[in-house]
């Protein structure tokens, strides 16, 4: 849910002050990215096309996922990914994987407690492990990652990043912490500005906002081939363990494609209202009070 709503027509100038913000080129290449995307959800036949290849994208990454018609109280359940539901939110929840280590992928909601879709509530908290600061930074760096990975697959990644609050604290510190958090999935190796797999530069630009926000400096990206299958390159942990651990579902309807045993390491759910983007360092200064 966005906080605090941009007027359509302020869009660009709001924007523009964002990215005369930012430091670095890095930051700057990818804000760009991001912002050549449309601000609006994708819908009908267009949202499905979306829908599957994020679940492509998933499945690339080693998650199970549960077959169309299967009830799922959790967007994951420690075993399976739910697929009814949007592309964004399973490009999140499948950030959510790629960050999390073996032990939390067995649990429900990744061990981080419910969160806006999930249904049994009480057993996702009775799962959640981290603390609230830990929580703040995981679904910050999931929230970008699974923005990037949007933009990357042509999807709305703008529409998600005005949603997830980005914008938030324009005035104060929501650049750099955008910076911030770019930083760390770099330095956990999920991005790689010299990796081709992360961009494609042929990729279709809106004429207005896009131009406008080209600068003259080199971008980091190299070229790209268009297949999100190379996503799956990503730095892989150790293999796990075969028994669930707590919070884990105890029954498994069939699942297609991925398994818990193939191993990978990052996207999840919206995170919480608590007025500021993700992880934004407000909340992380009332955590440690």
């Amino acid at each position: 849910m966005i906080l605090t709503a941009i007027p359509r027509e302020q869009l660009d100038e709001v924007l523009n002050r964002f990215m005369a913000k930012l430091e670095h080129s890095f930051s700057r290449a990818v804000f760009r990215r991001i912002r050549a995307t449309l601000p609006d959800r994708a819908v009908g036949a267009a949202a499905e096309r979306h829908r599957q290849a994020a679940l492509a994208l998933a499945r690339g990454l080693g998650m199970a996922v549960y077959p169309e018609g299967v009830e799922c109280a959790f967007n994951w359940d420690g075993r399976a990914l739910d697929s009814a539901t949007e592309a964004y939110v399973i490009l999140h929840e499948a950030a959510h994987f790629v960050l999390a280590p073996s032990e939390r992928r067995r649990l429900v909601d990744f061990g981080l407690g419910p969160g806006p879709d999930t249904r049994d509530r009480d057993t996702a908290a009775r799962a959640a492990v981290l603390s609230p600061l830990a929580r703040e930074e995981d679904e910050a760096e999931a929230s970008l990652l699974g923005i990037i990975w949007e933009a990357q697959l042509g999807q709305p990644a703008l529409a998600s990043f005005l949603d997830q609050n980005w914008l938030e604290g324009l005035g104060r510190s929501a650049h750099s912490h955008f910076a911030e958090i770019l930083g760390n999935l770099q330095r956990r190796g999920l991005l790689d500005p010299k990796s081709p797999a992360l961009f494609d530069r042929g990729a279709t630009h809106r004429p207005g906002r896009a131009g406008a926000a080209r600068t003259a400096e080199p971008d980091p990206f190299a070229e790209a081939p268009r297949e999100c299958a190379e996503l799956a390159s990503l730095p892989r942990p150790a293999k796990l363990a075969s028994t669930p651990g707590a919070g884990a579902a105890a029954y498994t309807p069939e699942l297609r494609g991925g398994s818990l045993d193939l191993p990978s390491e990052p996207p999840g759910r919206p995170r919480l209202n608590t007025g500021s983007a993700p992880g934004f360092p407000e909340d992380r200064k009332k955590a440690k009070k």
